[in-house]
């Protein structure tokens, strides 16, 4: 295991891990989602009540700051960020369509994409080949899981996945 996918391991969790402390932290205030309430034709929300852009503009913000921290360009943490949001709302929009109510868990598509598009799409600035990618993203669903069984026990999430 290379020091670069630990590295990019530890700012996808920043980016995914900003929006559930600030949450935390804020509690309803700025709390706007990201798709303004709005439904598809199917009756269901487009990504669900607990997509919102202050936990976007937490992962924004936080995820440069740790990157510029490790070396790397702010540029580099705000793309981890975004592939990573980018991915957390695909899940969304997917569980929205199965009628899957918002915070539910999705063992596998709540973890995979989040974690696994900053990795293909940072792949050469972080020196990884596909078995590293692999690599990446199972342990990200491991800790993931026991992160968030973590978080729950100490108050900072309202389930434990």
């Amino acid at each position: 295991m290379t020091i670069e996918l630990l590295q990019l391991l530890l700012l996808i969790i920043i980016a995914n891990g900003a929006p559930i402390l600030i949450s935390a932290m804020l509690g309803d205030v700025f709390d706007i989602a990201v798709d303004f309430g709005w439904k598809l034709p199917d009756g269901q929300r487009i990504f669900g009540s607990s997509k919102t852009w202050r936990g976007v503009v937490a992962a924004f913000l936080t995820t440069p700051i740790a990157a510029w921290l490790l070396g790397f360009s702010p540029e580099t943490g705000l793309l981890i960020a975004f592939y990573a949001i980018l991915g957390d709302l695909i899940s969304s929009f997917i569980k929205r369509r199965l009628s899957l109510p918002p915070s539910s868990m999705a063992l596998l598509l709540d973890q995979i994409p989040e974690s696994l598009f900053p990795a293909l799409m940072l792949k050469d600035v972080f020196n990884l080949d596909i078995s590293s990618i692999l690599l990446l993203v199972a342990i990200f669903i491991i800790m993931e899981l026991t992160l968030s069984k973590l978080l729950y026990h100490w108050g900072l999430r309202n389930r434990p996945y």
